[in-house]
């Protein structure tokens, strides 16, 4: 059977940038775009020449692309002049790209409230840019803007100015559902009105939002209709509730039927296991924490926390995941937590690399240990390197690399130099190895600055500026993540502290710490971040 191409398009450079809080730098753009290429994405939207510095530097340093087809994107020319002598449709075209992406109002409302023009204007403002573009030997697409919007308030208008832009010889007639309002059963219905109407549908392109939380949904509903270019973000990206994401979008349209045995999409399957490391990747550039729950990719996405369900994933995996985690690069991860049974306890150690009998008495033991540590805060679900050593500790009673004597944080705010309000922080921290006692003491440098100010940090530093024959081990250390959240309220409240680690491998861990004091809980997370790097990299105890 020959499978249909289907092409996708993404926008995370252009459209993923209007998310609230993201900017991206000329060389993050392009350490995407690479990634992007290498994926086999068909078409990169590298962002609006002209419209800020960024964008206009990109342009002029676009990275070499083996797969992808590097698109510019701009808006079609405004009233009263030619495409020829419209400088911001001339800032576009300058950037030189192969494609040319224009968005324009097909909205009715739009044209006359945002505009202020009349239909026949905006319809031949479309038309003579689109035929610009052509004329200059580059791929057109047309974003049609606000289109499910305007054709259920006018379809007639909303197909007068897609045709008018197909008819001007664009490649693509891209259908915005730009306020993410539309539901998938009206994108299907409405997507094949266009085929009807003569645009084929290997020439129409869908942009979805995800106001409603349907913009995969709605993206695939309009490949069901006939539509063969899906645009979209990686991880979601998009102002407002973001984008179609492509993260999502891509495992599904080479997973599942009917898309698997019927479109190709051009990215292989070998390419597809590098998708959770892709939506890493944006994920470190903006320095955000993973969404744990994100489909196919998160960390808890092949999560298995009821014993009934580990029991079960035992037996045959398939039973609870409806796709093996390895094809899009993820893991299963069998937690701990108060609702484990000794199923979850027998499959998380052995994926710990422990090897312990079934009859084992020490079994029962830690599970009654995870059980009554989680009644007093501890949460062991998110918190697995942790576990590891709670496991370690009471199957095989191993020796401690190092043995805490004392520590102590001070923060003092005061004033610098220049009248500004600082935050300083300081700390000391004893430790014993083997025979010899180590005290090390760190000060934050730099307190006019935002960063590594807080009492936390000063004891994560503190801890790692010298411990002897494991310093080398834990150098490439970093504290990437700190989450605290109180277990119970009133004078008794506990406070549980979650951390996450990382090293230059990019393996990432995490480890909790319970105390009534914020400081305690969050040292001994801290303890529990280094000792587990120290086991995973092999150290011998002293």
């Amino acid at each position: 059977m020959t499978k249909e191409r289907l092409y996708l398009f993404d926008t995370t450079l252009r459209d993923g940038q209007q998310t609230q809080g993201v900017q991206f730098s000329t060389g993050e753009k392009q350490k995407i775009a690479a990634a992007l290429d290498k994926l086999g994405i068909d078409y990169i939207e590298g962002g609006w020449p002209g419209a800020n510095p960024t964008d206009s530097d990109f342009f002029d340093a676009v990275p070499a692309l083996a797969n992808a087809t590097m698109t510019a994107f701009g808006m079609t020319k405004r009233a009263g002049r030619s495409a020829e002598n419209d400088d911001v449709l001339a800032a576009v075209m300058n950037a030189n790209t192969p494609a040319v992406c224009l968005v324009g109002k097909t909205h009715d409302f739009h044209v006359t409230t945002a505009l202020g023009i009349t239909y026949q204007e905006n319809t031949e403002n479309v038309r003579a840019s689109i035929a610009h573009i052509v004329a200059s030997g580059r791929e057109a697409l047309f974003d049609a803007e606000h289109f499910f919007d305007g054709y259920k308030s006018n379809p007639e208008y909303a197909l007068e100015v897609v045709k008018a832009a197909f008819d001007a010889g664009a490649r693509w007639i891209v259908l915005c559902d730009t306020n993410g309002g539309t539901l998938p059963s009206e994108v299907k219905a409405i997507v094949g009105k266009v085929i009807e109407a003569g645009i084929p549908g290997s020439h129409i392109g869908i942009h979805c939002h995800d106001d409603t939380g349907h913009a995969v949904a709605n993206s695939l509903a309009a490949v069901d209709a006939g539509a063969r270019q899906i645009q979209g973000t990686l991880n979601g990206l998009g102002e407002r509730c973001g984008n179609a994401n492509l993260t999502t979008i891509i495992p599904t349209l080479l997973l599942k039927e009917p898309y698997k045995s019927t479109l190709d999409t051009g990215i292989t399957t070998e390419a597809l296991a590098g998708m959770r490391k892709l939506s890493r990747l944006l994920d470190d550039i903006l320095n955000r924490v993973p969404a744990k729950q994100a489909p196919y990719v998160g960390a808890s996405a092949f999560a298995h926390k009821a014993g009934l369900h580990a029991s079960a994933i035992l037996k045959d995996p398939s039973t609870y995941e409806h796709i093996d985690p390895a094809l899009v690069g993820n893991s299963r991860i069998i937690p701990m937590s108060n609702q484990a049974g000794q199923s979850n306890l027998r499959r998380r150690l052995a994926e710990a690399g422990f090897e312990v009998d079934d009859k084992d008495p020490a079994l029962p033991r830690l599970l009654e240990e995870i059980k009554e540590r989680e009644s007093r805060g501890y949460s062991y679900d998110t918190a697995q390197a942790s576990f590891e050593l709670l496991a370690r500790e009471t199957l095989f009673q191993p020796r401690p690399f190092f043995d805490v004597d004392r520590y102590r944080v001070i923060t003092e705010r005061r004033r610098n130099a220049k009248g500004e309000v600082i935050s300083v922080s300081e700390a000391v921290v004893s430790v014993w190895i083997g025979t010899q006692r180590v005290t090390s003491f760190y000060e934050n440098e730099h307190a006019d600055q935002l960063t590594d100010a807080g009492p936390v940090n000063a004891l994560s530093m503190a801890l790692a500026k010298d411990l002897g024959p494991y310093q080398s081990l834990i150098e490439d250390m970093e504290l990437v993540d700190f989450k605290v959240r109180i277990t119970n309220g009133g004078t008794e409240a506990v406070t549980r502290v979650i951390i996450d680690s990382e090293d230059s491998t990019g393996r990432r861990w995490s480890t909790v710490g319970v105390s009534a004091n914020i400081i305690d809980a969050s040292f001994d997370a801290l303890l529990d971040a280094v000792n587990w790097k120290l086991v995973q990299d092999g150290a011998e105890p002293v």
